[in-house]
């Protein structure tokens, strides 16, 4: 019998279930035998399930906002976490609290023990995300989409009444999801099963196309939003939103509208108030604004970019970044778009276990990029920690840290 009482001791019992190199070839097989061996949890569960390039975990979280505002309870799980492992297990968007985490894990990893079986970390934590909220009898569960769609691990709930969102489709991990948007958007359609309803906005001919003829498929019911409803476009707290989180937003609210109904003014106000962990989530620091967002890619970063120039274009800025190796291929690119908004940059490192090892990129590669790039000031710190604290003397008012989750992993708790 396992005795788990901390986090340090959650995250040890926790590190053998992690791979050291990425897997050569994904499938949902070891996950369907898991979750049938724990009585399929998932198949007992009211779900909304999201996919998408960006902007999923926002989404998650609005769904799971606005279904709780709207009285009923509700699970969440997102990966990866910022700060702790709990955040993969909220129940009514509060991870749950370090006694109950770790009571509840030692008594799920006695059962997996049993089950003779080995699951990646990212199926271990999704499977005990499904068996906890199925004990907790919640209304509702909102589950976040690690990779993909088709073969992620979130993908074994078999219900008709399953509410499928998926968020705007760009190049991401190519290397699992194909090449071209076509590709991509067949995986993430992946989720869609019989007879579910299917919620996206507007996006590239070949990504609604594809969706289209993945829900025709399956018989089922996909709306396509083409415009805000007008009483968001009114909403004061939603107008202060940037604009990539007007969409996200927008999305949650109507693919939720199913299940919640009409939403008092004030059940709305609660809803629009939900804060991101590190989705342009900001606070006042050492007498500066600092901007935490996790974004990685081109299509990310640009929302980002864009929501910068908007809020902050009087301002003087400087970043700290840190970028993950399977990143290098689009090193470039990020770095031109993060010089449209500062001519200072901090390179940092991470080192994160969270489904794998994860690394960042070498510092000193991400230098000569930034150099081409045009950057002014260039500095290295491979700590995180002292890299911020470096921060805190800069003059520039603004100081936005982004790359990577884990880089985010690695300092959100010291600024908070």
């Amino acid at each position: 019998m396992r005795s788990i009482s901390t986090f340090a001791e959650a995250r040890a019992a926790l590190s053998p279930f992690m791979a050291t190199a990425p897997v050569a070839r994904y499938t949902l097989d070891r996950m369907k035998s898991l979750m049938d061996y724990l009585g399929n949890p998932q198949d007992k569960l009211h779900v909304v399930h999201v996919a998408g390039t960006s902007g999923k975990t926002s989404t998650s979280y609005y769904c799971a906002a606005l279904i709780q505002a709207a009285g009923f309870s509700v699970g969440l799980t997102v990966s990866p976490h910022i700060d702790e492992v709990n955040e993969r297990a909220q129940i009514n968007l509060k991870s749950l609290p370090e006694n109950k985490y770790c009571k509840e894990l030692s008594l799920f990893l006695d059962i997996v023990d049993e089950s003779r079986m080995h699951p990646s970390y990212f199926e271990l934590l999704v499977a005990f995300a499904y068996w906890l909220f199925e004990k907790q009898h919640l209304d509702y569960v909102v589950v976040e989409v690690g990779l993909g769609g088709l073969i992620d691990g979130t993908n074994v709930i078999n219900r008709d009444d399953k509410i499928c969102v998926i968020t705007d489709i760009g190049y991401d991990h190519t290397e699992i999801l194909g090449n071209t948007l076509t590709e991509i958007a067949t995986q993430k359609a992946g989720i869609i099963h019989a007879h579910n309803e299917v919620f996206m906005h507007i996006q590239p001919e070949e990504v609604i196309n594809t969706i289209r003829s993945v829900a025709k498929s399956k018989e089922a019911t996909l709306t396509v939003i083409t415009d805000t409803t007008p009483l968001l476009r009114a909403h004061p707290l939603f107008l202060a939103l940037p604009d990539f989180q007007k969409r996200n937003f927008s999305l949650a609210y109507a693919a939720t509208a199913l299940l919640t109904g009409p939403l008092s003014p004030e059940a709305l106000n609660q809803a629009l108030e939900t804060v991101v962990p590190a989705r342009m989530e900001t606070v006042q620091w050492n007498n500066k604004t600092l901007i935490m967002d996790g974004s990685h890619n081109e299509q990310k970063l640009a929302a980002l970019v864009q929501a910068v120039h908007e809020k902050y274009k009087e301002k003087d800025t400087t970043l700290l970044v840190a970028f993950g190796e399977n990143k290098f291929d689009h090193l470039e690119a990020n770095l031109k778009l993060l010089r449209t908004i500062s001519s200072h940059i901090t390179i940092t490192t991470f080192e994160n276990n969270q489904d794998q090892l994860r690394k960042a990129i070498n510092p000193l590669e991400i230098m000569s990029h930034a150099k081409q790039a045009g950057f002014q000031s260039i500095t290295i710190e491979a700590n995180a920690a002292k890299a911020l604290n470096m921060l805190a003397l800069t003059p520039e008012s603004v100081v936005i840290i982004t790359g990577s989750f884990y880089l985010l992993n690695s300092v959100r708790s010291l600024i908070l």
